[in-house]
């Protein structure tokens, strides 16, 4: 049994640097946490995946295609897109705020910038590969981590929606 102190994070960070949101924090301290923020095989991802490979389907990773799709194939055009509810604006839901603007009033400026942005590029990138040929299906992390076998079955349903399964 580990024993953790109360006082530091479990990224080995203490917790004394966590004052009012960045103001004041170390500059080396914020880069440590950030470098910590995974981009690709997060969990969600990981249970989307087996979910899905639990029910017959394979997908690629990380497709090469416009906005990355976390899982897809080139071959169907199909993009599965597994959003961090932070990252992408869910979080607002979650916490029981009526909506993303008044979540993000208690942000500095730049966090809500860069919240905004990342929805506006979510928006672009579904659009674009729609304009493209390509089924987009997007989940919230959340939502996987409830529910990764009901996920899988909606990508199984579109799947088979078009016929390929």
């Amino acid at each position: 049994m580990v024993i953790r102190n109360p006082l530091i994070d479990p990224i080995g960070v203490p917790r004394r640097f966590y004052r009012a949101r960045c103001r004041g924090r170390d500059p080396a301290v914020t880069s440590r946490i950030m470098s910590r923020i995974r981009c690709r095989n997060t969990l969600p991802e990981r249970l989307l995946g087996s979910a899905m490979r639990r029910l017959g389907i394979r997908l690629r990773k990380q497709v090469r295609a416009v906005g990355k799709p976390d899982f897809g194939l080139k071959k169907f055009r199909l993009a599965v897109f597994v959003d961090g509810d932070f990252w992408h604006g869910h979080e607002w839901a979650l916490k029981g705020y009526s909506g993303p603007e008044a979540m993000l009033r208690r942000y500095p400026k730049y966090w809500r910038e860069k919240l905004r942005r990342n929805a506006r590029r979510d928006e672009f990138v579904t659009g674009t590969l729609r304009a493209e040929g390509w089924t987009v299906i997007r989940f919230w992390a959340s939502d996987v981590k409830k529910d990764a076998d009901r996920c899988a079955r909606e990508v199984y349903a579109v799947m088979k929606g078009h016929g390929w399964v």
